[in-house]
């Protein structure tokens, strides 16, 4: 006996559309999402910004014109905010907001133009993805990022202002709740973090995701993916098209510690990544299981 036809759409109707509507949908998202910080030189330090560093800013290498601030998060988590400094406006832009569309890099390109004209004072909840900003125009591809980790959110109220009470509760509840950070220095989206019980290594790679994950087997089969002693490989997760291998490492180490056998892991990664001989069955193994260990934020 045949298979019922009775839950299947008819062509013309309103569920068919609403079903290709959707579908359509995902794969725009699918593209837009891919990597939208591609070409850009910045584009892990973005990436790690925007998905798990607590608190840190840097000047937008950008344009002529006001002085624009990328920041991890803002009060109230808000697109953008312009404040006065030494006398001058100057604009803040969050990358970790409440509201976002499919596509961060036209929410930071609307943010920072927002930002460019908006007085001292006025905030921005949400971004315009559709105001048609694009990145290019804020920010300048082939300048890096210079990233300040802060280990709390005292930036977030002027230097010379005395807070509302209810600002400086919200500073202080942000406070206590950060966990310290820092950025391996001379390595490019490393970072370190202390949980509490573990520290860990979030690397943002800007390899593609299948030449990384051959390398990282291969080191695995090897017994070479560690970042030294103290460390143990807890897996990788996918964000905005990348691959974030994490480590667990012994809290008892302050994180420049972990900068030279960091780096030294960085150049067997690096030679790994070279190889082109096939996987060798031990190295299929350890593929296998390192897919296994993955996640996607988004």
């Amino acid at each position: 006996m045949g298979k019922s036809k009775r839950n299947r759409p008819k062509a013309e109707s309103n569920r068919a559309q609403r079903l290709a509507h959707r579908q359509a949908v995902r794969e725009q998202s699918e593209r837009v999402n891919a990597r939208p910080f591609e070409g850009f030189v910045a584009e892990c330090d973005l990436v790690a910004l925007r998905e798990f560093v607590p608190s840190a800013t840097a000047p937008l290498a950008g344009r002529d014109g006001r002085k624009i601030v990328l920041a991890t998060v803002l009060p109230g988590a808000v697109a953008a905010l312009v404040r006065e400094e030494n006398g001058e406006p100057v604009g803040y832009v969050g990358l970790q907001v409440q509201a976002q569309s499919d596509d961060p890099a036209a929410d930071l390109a609307a943010a920072a133009t927002w930002a460019q004209t908006a007085a001292p004072g006025d905030s921005l909840a949400a971004a315009d993805p559709t105001s048609g900003a694009a990145l290019r125009d804020v920010l300048d591809p082939d300048a890096d990022l210079e990233v300040t980790v802060h280990q709390d959110f005292n930036w977030w109220i002027p230097e010379g202002v005395e807070p509302a009470p209810d600002v400086a509760a919200t500073v202080q509840r942000a406070n206590e709740l950060i966990m310290p950070s820092a950025r391996l220095d001379g390595l490019r989206a490393a970072w370190w973090v202390d949980a509490g019980e573990k520290a860990h290594l979030r690397w943002v790679r800007p390899e593609s995701e299948d030449d990384l994950m051959l390398a990282l087997a291969r080191l695995h089969a090897s017994g070479g993916l560690h970042v030294g002693e103290g460390s143990r490989f807890a897996g990788s997760f996918r964000t905005h098209g990348l691959l974030v291998p994490v480590f667990d490492l012994d809290p008892e180490r302050h994180p420049v510690e972990w900068t030279a056998p960091a780096a030294e892991f960085g150049e067997r990664l690096t030679a790994a990544l070279q190889v082109q001989d096939p996987l060798t069955a031990a190295e299929r193994r350890s593929r296998d299981g390192l897919r296994s260990r993955q996640v996607t934020l988004r």
